[in-house]
């Protein structure tokens, strides 16, 4: 079958849909009204206005999320090297022993070359932890308990109560995070 033949049904329908939709185009707002299409187009406005609202919600959440996530990323590089400075600690700490013995012994010029090269060693090994943010924490006056572990209290007359008295093994950090507190006697 061509398009000039349709059968006469289908073009009667079409003309009646034509009509039709001329007529509803030719209709006063007040008639449409009947029709309830300023409370539909309402109730879309107000449906539009829900999806932009969760959507500008959605999008916050997504940039706090994101930044969470940045934050999160250089806390760990930050701190990336804590348990390896940590192990270090043991090895400050035998270098500080081993100058406290090689003081005590007099002796001829070759103690006093090791006494050189070991008191070298352990200060260059401080300036490397300190270039890579590992610091000693400060043990003067009052005690800390973020930052000092009390192993034992003394009695004193030439320190105030809560003040430190005698560092007993000395506490580092990590920028801001405590790596190992300071071991200290105060008075009591």
């Amino acid at each position: 079958m061509s398009k000039k033949n349709k059968r006469p049904e289908e073009s009667e329908k079409k003309l009646s849909r034509e009509e039709e939709k001329k007529k509803n185009e030719s209709q006063e707002p007040e008639e449409l009204e009947e029709f309830g299409c300023e409370e539909k187009l309402a109730d879309c406005q107000k449906e539009v206005e829900e999806y932009k609202d969760r959507y500008l919600r959605a999008h916050a959440d997504f940039e706090n999320m994101k930044k969470r996530l940045e934050k999160d990323k250089s806390t760990a590089v930050m701190y990336a090297n804590e348990a390896f400075a940590t192990d270090l600690l043991s090895v400050i700490d035998t270098f500080e022993n081993a100058l406290a013995s090689i003081d005590k012994i007099q002796g001829d010029e070759a103690v006093e070359k090791i006494k050189e090269g070991i008191a070298l060693t352990y200060e260059q090994l401080l300036k490397v932890l300190k270039k890579h943010g590992v610091e000693e924490i400060a043990n003067e006056g009052v005690f800390d308990p973020h930052v000092h572990q009390v192993v034992q209290q003394v009695e004193s007359d030439a320190h105030e109560q809560n003040e430190i008295v005698h560092v007993l093994q000395k506490g580092y950090k990590l920028r801001d995070r405590v790596l190992r507190p300071s071991m200290v006697s105060t008075k009591k």
